[in-house]
């Protein structure tokens, strides 16, 4: 165990005439005359500073003062104090001090100023170190502990599904291709011959075309028709050339599989889990929450108290169209029975219409993925989604189609072959049960809880499209 503490600790349980070791960063110094100076000190353990003062008893107090600058490391000892100062409990009176690493304050980029989000983006080695991007990291943190808390303790087991995959789950085309085929030689052939060069997959790697996977479901889906509930949490991978604050390119998913779930069932566990992660970060992060309130969101925290005291309405597709076609609105993009729905229909149901979270079941198939159980009437299917308001959908999930002709029908009018899919099929063949599942983003739940305004400030290092630095 370390020796010296978090100042999140210190904040925390901090008592005067405590001596304590204190590590971490400078965001601001302060000098007064008389060889005294008030550093306010953050570690990124919590998003309070905690306030050093300092003054000409320190050994090599002027040498230091020199040295130290916002954005410097620093170590200190000294004793806790009641602190005068508005808005502080304590503060800590400096023994000793050194000086870890300095930074030179003319090119240190994040100086005691606002700076734009589109700004820290290309400082993201560094923006952490701010309040916003470091309140982001530990609500994304505590997000991740509640989702496992809640599978775990529920008895999923948690599974790793494979990044590289050879099947597309979606069926959109939008993998990102895997290879190790010398693709410059390919196009300098392609260049001779004037003519599109066949590519022989079976020299490849894996001896056919990959990918990065797009989802873990389908592989969840052999565990959970073997162990019951399951549960899949990694990164994924669109190559979708969507340049907007909604889509990254690289993204993290928790995808729940579940044996004999039908879909009310399944629709039951997406809505209490939404709540317990909400639940859980509004414990664990107050102070985070508190600023995101005051200084990005202001319906933020009414937001979220709102999503977990009610029951998500629950309506179907159809009947969503019917209230938006008599809403008197017009939208962007007008709305019809077998189209899909856009986030300004979403948010009209959950923020004017509905005004809390809706869960839109039995989708039209033609919109819909192959995996998707169809329903009696041969148009829709077991399709859910879960909408909450100022995000739109943050759960898309279905129970899975278990027959084994409807799901080879279902790959054909998708334009996929079956026999890219026979290990999917055979989970038919063998003991077959109704199971049910969903996908939540971890992004787009960080989005939600935060009240960013662009999915890009919800995780460390963005992948865009003709971005993918650091």
């Amino acid at each position: 165990m370390s020796s010296f503490s978090r100042i999140a600790v210190i904040l925390r349980d901090g008592q005067p005439g405590q001596t304590v070791d204190v590590r971490g960063w400078v965001r601001t110094k302060r000098e007064s005359k008389g060889e005294f100076a008030f550093l306010e000190v953050n570690d990124g353990s919590c998003f309070g500073n905690l306030q050093l003062i300092v003054d000409g008893n320190v050994p090599d107090y002027a040498a230091l003062m020199k040295e130290i600058g916002t954005g410097a490391s620093i170590h200190a000892v000294g004793e806790v104090k009641e602190s005068p100062g508005k808005g502080q409990r304590i503060e800590v009176h400096v023994r000793s001090l050194r000086v870890l690493g300095t930074a030179d304050p003319a090119t240190y980029p994040l100086q005691k100023k606002g700076h734009s989000f589109e700004f820290l983006r290309e400082k993201a080695h560094l923006r952490a170190r701010t309040n916003s991007l470091g309140a982001v990291a530990r609500v994304r943190n505590a997000i991740c502990f509640a989702i496992h808390e809640f599978y775990q303790s529920r008895g999923f087991l948690y599974v790793h599904t494979p990044v590289i995959t050879t099947s597309d789950c979606e069926g959109a085309g939008q993998l990102f291709q895997v290879t190790t085929l010398d693709l410059a030689r390919l196009a300098a052939l392609k260049q001779e011959q004037g003519k599109p060069v066949e590519i022989d997959y079976g020299q490849d790697f894996f001896g056919k075309k990959a990918g990065l996977t797009v989802s873990g479901q389908l592989e969840g889906e052999t565990y959970a028709c073997a162990l019951g509930d399951i549960y899949t949490f990694g990164p994924t991978f669109r190559a979708e050339n969507s340049n907007t604050t909604r889509h990254l390119s690289e993204f993290w998913m928790v995808e729940p599989e579940m044996a004999f779930y039908e879909l009310d069932d399944n629709m039951q566990l997406a809505e209490d889990f939404v709540k317990f992660v909400i639940r859980a970060v509004l414990e664990k992060c107050p102070d985070d929450l508190k600023f995101f309130n005051e200084r990005i969101e202001p319906t933020l925290l009414a937001s979220l108290e709102n999503i977990v005291s009610h029951e998500f309405i629950r309506l179907t597709y159809t009947e969503a169209v019917d209230i938006l076609e008599k809403s008197g609105r017009t939208f962007e993009y007008p709305i019809a029975w077998g189209k899909d729905l856009q986030s300004e229909h979403e948010r009209y149901l959950t923020e004017e219409h509905f005004k809390q979270p809706v869960i839109l079941t039995d989708y039209p198939r033609a919109i819909k993925s192959f995996y998707m159980r169809c329903n009696a009437d041969g148009k829709t299917v077991r399709a859910m989604d879960v909408l909450v308001p100022r995000i739109g959908e943050i759960i898309g999930g279905s129970q899975r189609e278990e027959r084994y002709d409807v799901l080879v029908d279902r790959m054909r009018e998708s334009h996929l072959n079956p026999d890219d899919y026979w290990w999917y099929l055979e989970l038919r063949k063998y003991g077959t049960v109704p199971h049910s599942g969903f996908g939540l983003g971890l992004e787009r739940t960080v989005q939600l809880i935060t009240g960013m305004q662009n999915i890009r400030d919800c995780i460390p290092f963005p992948r865009t499209p003709k971005s993918a630095d650091f």
